[in-house]
């Protein structure tokens, strides 16, 4: 591609220095590093393989809870959700009292790096599966913006692109099928061949890996499928930065039944009334999880209480962190005014929920694997081009997954 802008822009305390070669940053949304390791074990993924011995390879850690949205607004913007403010894909507002999901960008708190470098020459495109992220990641954006899920329905003045499905060559793709992340990396790949992009972010679906384990045949032809398009990236010049937005775990007992705990049910039968438990992985897409994930924020209408509740949560079986608001807002690095007076996280094979009531197990696609805890945190992190030295040193500190746009910009240089 020519005329490239390589003019630097600074976001969030940072500044990043484009090459002038297009820029693609993938979130495989829900890509445990195992999925990749079974693929590559099996040779479908031989692009992805490149990238890793050319490149470099390794594991990150995600922002906490590991959930979509808060992770791919931490990748957008570089910071934590302390910082940018998205606590969850659904919180409780206790400004309006109302229980609603965190999908609008007047929830964000920091500008996203996708339109500073709009505003520094880049012609910038994101393109998520799910429709319920476009906002958040498109604010204030001069540029491409639009979703699989609504790929038919993008409009010049909105979304910055029309006949999408022309210009891409295929149609939109039903949200529950490994098409619907497909079509972003197809819709990724037109774009640079077009010259309608050179600064990409491009957020996968996790409807796969919700219903499919890494070794199964429809996830090993689902990431061959991927690296056909990585490929293609690859051969127009971009450089790659791939990472994820959390992991994945079965949540099952040894039977395969919902290996699940109520926390709301489990506090008032022991406390009585008085609670109300968030589970912020809630969104619309239920056959991904049922709104069941491994962590919860509770909120309690008496506070003297909540030392006590605490400790008798923390020694329950499948419990494996409990945090009263101020210490769980440190450690966990969540906004101080979008959070309950406990935050309750779950083992690798448990999910934590309202109650019976409020899940309707019957709804799920398959079998019950999810996220949101500790054991969804860490995430691989791919880069297509060799590290320069100062960046091969931070591999050996604490790297985020929200480093991945400067780890691709930066690091390659």
């Amino acid at each position: 591609m020519n005329n490239i802008s390589t003019q630097p822009f600074s976001v969030n305390g940072k500044t990043y220095i484009p090459p002038a070669k297009p820029i693609v940053v993938i979130c495989m949304d829900g890509s445990a590093d195992e999925y990749l390791d079974t693929t590559m074990a099996h040779d479908r993924m031989p692009n992805l393989k490149k990238m890793a011995l050319q490149g470099y390879r390794g594991m990150v850690r995600g922002a906490l809870p590991s959930f979509t949205n808060v992770n791919n607004s931490s990748i957008v913007t570089g910071v934590s959700p302390a910082v940018h403010g998205i606590c969850g894909n659904f919180f409780y507002d206790t400004a309006k009292d109302q229980e609603v999901m965190m999908n609008s960008s007047e929830y964000l708190r920091a500008e996203t790096l996708l339109a500073a470098a709009a505003n520094a020459g880049r012609k910038v495109a994101v393109i998520t599966a799910k429709e319920k992220l476009r906002d958040i990641l498109s604010y204030k954006l001069n540029g491409i913006a639009f979703s699989a899920e609504k790929a038919d329905q993008a409009k010049l003045d909105t979304h910055g692109i029309e006949n999408a499905e022309q210009i891409i060559g295929h149609k939109t793709p039903a949200i529950y099928s490994a098409e619907a992340s497909l079509f972003v990396l197809r819709a990724g790949v037109a774009l640079i061949e077009n010259g309608m992009a050179d600064f990409l972010y491009l957020s996968l679906t996790d409807y796969m890996q919700h219903t499919y384990a890494p070794d199964t045949e429809e996830s090993l032809a689902f990431y061959e499928a991927q690296d056909v398009e990585l490929g293609k990236m690859l051969e127009l010049g971009a450089i790659i930065g791939a990472t994820a937005d959390h992991g994945m775990n079965a949540k099952v007992k040894a039977d395969g039944t919902p290996n699940v705990l109520f926390i709301e049910t489990m506090l008032t039968e022991k406390f009585g009334s008085g609670f109300r438990v968030i589970c912020p992985i809630t969104d619309p897409y239920v056959k991904h999880h049922g709104a069941l994930g491994s962590y919860v924020a509770v909120h309690m209408d008496d506070s003297s209480k909540v030392n006590e509740v605490k400790n008798w949560l923390a020694v329950q079986d499948g419990i494996t962190e409990v945090y009263d608001k101020e210490t769980g807002c440190r450690i966990l690095e969540q906004p101080l005014d979008r959070t309950g007076d406990l935050f309750v996280l779950s083992a690798r094979d448990v999910v934590v929920g309202k109650t019976l009531a409020h899940h309707d197990l019957k709804a799920l696609d398959g079998t019950l694997r999810s996220h949101g805890g500790r054991y969804e945190e860490m995430v691989p992190l791919v880069v297509s081009h060799p590290l320069n030295a100062t960046y091969k040193m931070k591999t050996q500190g604490d790297p985020r997954n929200f480093d991945v746009f400067d780890f691709t910009v930066n690091g390659t240089n």
